[in-house]
């Protein structure tokens, strides 16, 4: 569904917003993003979904590898070691078999991707090696993203319906044919599911997850290479028109659908069936947006928090921790899932943000910190995206002339901008390009 830009000469008179946020609204409501519109902002932003793009084109693969085939390992030593069936793994969404080609590029491992595993940043050696010297994709980020989806599970109760899925009696009795078969043979472990079902059914939802989210990812991988390729061949000419590719790309593939499969010697079992119709944009992306962008939780061993003076919320529903509120400064820091995400990026970032880092950072040990922040300024622009979705799917088009169904506009952006006044907000960061 593509936005419609209203001219300024033509636009229906509402009185303006009195919100604070009222310039970024009404950008909003001229088909804009949060992000304001330069050449600059919509270099960072294409660049870091390149950048973004080869990792998670690892993340996805190795997500339902582990939801798929490790399963209920209970010694998961190389679960990160991807077999080559994963790396050859088709993306529905690439490639000449694509379901829907996002991308005109290859459907199997990038080429970038596989080049690094290789050898790293050090030399080519055993990939054990690499594992054991860290210099590797960190999936450590990626099971962070799918552990903040688990914790708030919750949040969307009643509404999220793969969550409620996973605590029906037929997701017992799926979970349970799986758990028998994985551990046929082994006595032990089949004692300890008929002594703690409840531990074993709560791993299954745990691998749902892992599922959940590299389905998610399957679809943002090939839509990040493909802006990378518009951009470079002069497609987009500004901030709304990347926003706007991103709101047909969620239109486009808002049904994939979700579910949970495992492979157990050779025979596949059902635990989330494909036929029980959860979809992509509210099964999965919606609850990743909620919970990554927005919530998280406090990171270990950054900052202590006094809970008894309110510095951790006492809601669930009020975390604040996701990457549209970090300060980057502070979560630069080894081992913090940002921080890994950002080491992955690294080594993929075109050459002209890698010119454009050289030209503004304080030196090489710097170069983290400002990825981190055009990061940050491109999830801006993902979650305006998905702003903008949901006003087109539940709400009225930009250029309704009915002055009630704009003012019916006006109260939902401005509801979500609400989210946005806690002072840990990045939003007015943002606005200024100094913001380094």
């Amino acid at each position: 569904m593509v936005q419609t830009p209203i001219k300024p000469d033509t636009a229906p008179k509402i009185p303006p917003s009195q919100h604070e946020f009222a310039e970024v609204i009404h950008r909003l409501e001229a088909g804009g993003a949060m992000l304001p519109d330069t050449p600059e902002n919509l270099m960072q932003i294409i660049g870091i979904y390149k950048a973004y793009a080869v990792p998670m084109d690892f993340y996805w693969r190795d997500l339902l590898y582990i939801a798929e085939e490790v399963f209920l390992n209970p010694f998961p030593f190389f679960k990160y070691f991807l077999p080559q069936k994963y790396l050859d793994l088709p993306n529905h969404y690439a490639g000449d078999t694509a379901d829907l080609r996002i991308w005109r590029g290859i459907a199997t491992a990038h080429p970038e991707l596989l080049e690094f595993m290789s050898k790293g940043e050090t030399i080519k050696m055993p990939k054990l090696f690499h594992h054991l010297w860290h210099d590797r994709v960190n999936m450590e980020f990626a099971e962070a993203c799918m552990n903040a989806m688990l914790w708030h599970r919750k949040m969307y109760a009643g509404v999220n319906r793969f969550d409620d899925f996973l605590n029906t009696e037929e997701y017992r009795q799926n979970c349970d044919r799986a758990i028998k078969a994985y551990f046929k043979g082994n006595p032990i472990m089949l004692g300890m599911y008929k002594l703690f079902p409840e531990a074993f059914i709560e791993q299954c939802r745990m691998m749902s997850y892992y599922s959940n989210l590299g389905l998610f990812w399957e679809i943002m991988a090939p839509v990040f290479f493909e802006m990378s390729d518009i951009y470079d061949e002069g497609g987009f000419k500004g901030v709304p028109d990347a926003m706007n590719f991103l709101i047909n790309g969620i239109f486009a593939i808002s049904g994939r659908p979700i579910y949970h499969r495992v492979n157990i010697r050779g025979e596949w079992f059902d635990l989330v069936p494909k036929d029980k119709g959860f979809m992509w944009l509210y099964d999965a992306a919606l609850p990743y947006v909620e919970a990554v962008f927005y919530r998280t939780a406090p990171f270990r061993g950054t900052k202590s928090y006094n809970a008894q003076a309110g510095q951790v919320p006492s809601e669930q529903a009020d975390f604040h921790y996701g990457i549209l509120y970090a300060d980057v400064f502070p979560v630069g820091t080894a081992g913090i899932p940002p921080t890994q995400l950002m080491q992955d990026m690294l080594h993929f970032l075109p050459q002209y943000l890698l010119d454009y880092y050289h030209q503004h950072c304080r030196g090489e040990d710097d170069m983290l910190i400002q990825l981190g922040i055009t990061f940050q300024r491109s999830m801006y622009c993902v979650t305006s995206a998905v702003i903008q979705a949901l006003r087109a799917a539940l709400l009225y088009p930009l250029d309704d002339e009915n002055p009630e169904h704009l003012m019916a506009n006006r109260k939902f952006f401005e509801a979500q901008m609400d989210r946005f006044k806690r002072p840990e907000a990045r939003l007015r960061d943002i606005q200024n390009r100094d913001y380094r």
